[in-house]
């Protein structure tokens, strides 16, 4: 997919006449274009081809076998829906595990938190680490602070070897074919758990309502008999197919509310550490449109209302405190 044109300069098969290309198989009929300033790095690294570019309107662009990953100008929407509504559903998340996310961006988000005392990140590929850190400094900079450790190597095979040891696991993956393919299984969310100590909370990728309700019902519906609680959320993204992209939020207590923040910092803290998320958006971002529930099983559509386990899960609820303030903010 990479090469060098006759002059010398980089080349990509997914620029043409100055304009970026999207291609990706799990949404057919439809693709995203950005128009190119110039083309900083081409890459076939070990697992998949690498192109960062600097966008007209975009910022730096980071792309994995043709799929936008990154661009500076939305990320920080993703990296912190990922992120924050996890951990705000958390008492203490002292140690978290970003598996994927080698832009550093989720990491960024994490530390945020004066809880976190170890963040451990877990990429299958050292390229986009490498090149996160020359062309995505403003994500890439969490990987100077002490708390942060990075493993290079199989998120599935890395958790095999944990048990019952981070509060937060995010799984921060691209879409599932190729190296992340084993991600979206339901051995991997059986690892997951059992690395997690008692009420420990999973935040993954979950993929877009628009495009991928099949796939996401399948993966809610094994996520469902493997934790007492799962959830799914999303948020907007403008570079992302269809502009929106959603998360699967899971939690080994089955009094979690995924729904309301059990943790929350004051408006202005929010303001100045969160360009994206605050306690309403946290709230709404679970507030599906009915086409999404009825087909993820969140409605029961012979009676039309929620069906039993969310009824339930709302009536544990129901007369749960406010959030409480972020004692350590």
């Amino acid at each position: 997919m990479s090469s060098s044109s006759a002059s010398g300069k980089l080349a990509h098969a997914n620029i043409s006449n100055g304009w970026f290309r999207e291609s990706g198989a799990m949404w057919p009929g439809q693709s995203m274009n950005i128009e190119v300033g110039q083309i900083l790095h081409v890459e076939k690294s070990k697992y998949q081809d690498v192109l960062v570019f600097e966008s007209k309107t975009y910022g730096n662009v980071l792309v994995l076998d043709g799929v936008i990953q990154v661009t500076e100008r939305d990320e920080f929407s993703y990296q912190e829906m990922i992120t924050h509504p996890a951990l705000f559903s958390h008492p203490n998340p002292e140690r978290v595990l970003v598996i994927g996310g080698g832009d550093g961006g989720v990491l960024r988000e994490a530390i945020k938190h004066p809880q976190v005392k170890e963040a451990v990140l877990c990429d299958i590929d050292e390229a986009v680490i490498r090149v996160s850190k020359k062309y995505l400094p403003s994500l890439a900079v969490s990987y100077a602070d002490p708390k942060v450790a990075v493993h290079i190597g199989d998120g599935f095979e890395f958790l095999q070897n944990k048990k019952n040891y981070f509060d937060v696991i995010i799984t921060d993956s691209s879409d599932p074919v190729g190296p992340a393919e084993s991600l979206y299984q339901s051995r991997y969310y059986e690892l997951m758990r059992d690395a997690l100590r008692d009420g420990g909370i999973v935040s993954t990728q979950g993929e877009c309502q628009w495009l991928h309700l099949p796939l996401i019902k399948e993966v809610l519906t094994f996520a469902r008999k493997l934790f007492p609680v799962a959830e799914y959320a999303y948020t907007t993204i403008p570079t992302y197919p269809s502009g929106q992209i959603g998360f699967i939020l899971c939690s080994k207590d089955k009094t979690t509310n995924f729904k309301v923040p059990l943790r929350r910092m004051s408006p202005e803290q929010e303001l100045k550490l969160f360009k994206y998320y605050n306690a309403d958006i946290h709230r709404a971002a679970f507030v599906l449109p009915n086409f999404t529930r009825l087909a993820i099983g969140d409605i029961d559509q012979s009676a039309g209302a929620p069906a039993a386990a969310t009824t339930a899960a709302t009536t544990t609820n129901a007369g749960a405190t406010a959030a409480k303030s972020d004692e350590s903010s």
